[in-house]
């Protein structure tokens, strides 16, 4: 499932947010917490669908689930992302329930957990939107001074 949205009124010059999550709920609490803070979010609940829409249109950063159509769906995901030329540089934030519903500790321990991980940032759901989104600002502003 694919949801092509624009942000709540962000302009075309706007980071441009890709999110991956199986939950619904969670796409639409990502859309409006993103998308008030001046992002363009787009939803998918398909890898394969986000990964071609990121051939078309790069995104600025990634937003993904770990636990989707199986326990490892997020790694895989976050290192289709980080192992292509085209979207190695683009920051990637995992927010799982993993650990609430599975009883398993993902939470990275350091730079080269993180790094493993293929994955920039780590939370556990729910985030706060405070927290999300401060993430979100401070590794586009990272990915700016590149």
């Amino acid at each position: 499932m694919t949801d092509n949205l624009s942000g709540q009124g962000a302009a075309r010059s706007s980071p441009y947010i890709l999110c991956l999550d199986d939950d619904p709920d969670f796409l639409d609490l990502y859309r409006e917490i993103l998308g008030q803070g001046g992002h363009r979010v787009e939803c998918f609940t398909n890898q394969r669908e986000a990964l071609a829409r990121m051939a078309e249109e790069p995104p600025a950063l990634v937003v993904t689930d770990l636990m989707m159509e199986s326990l490892s769906s997020g790694f895989t995901f976050s290192r289709a992302v980080k192992e292509n030329m085209q979207f190695g540089k683009i920051p990637v934030i995992v927010v799982t329930a993993i650990g609430g519903q599975r009883g398993f500790n993902f939470t990275p321990k350091g730079t080269e957990d993180m790094k493993a991980m293929n994955v920039d940032a780590y939370f556990d759901k729910p985030v706060t939107p405070e927290a999300l989104l401060a993430k979100v600002t401070e590794l586009l502003a990272k990915e700016a001074q590149r």
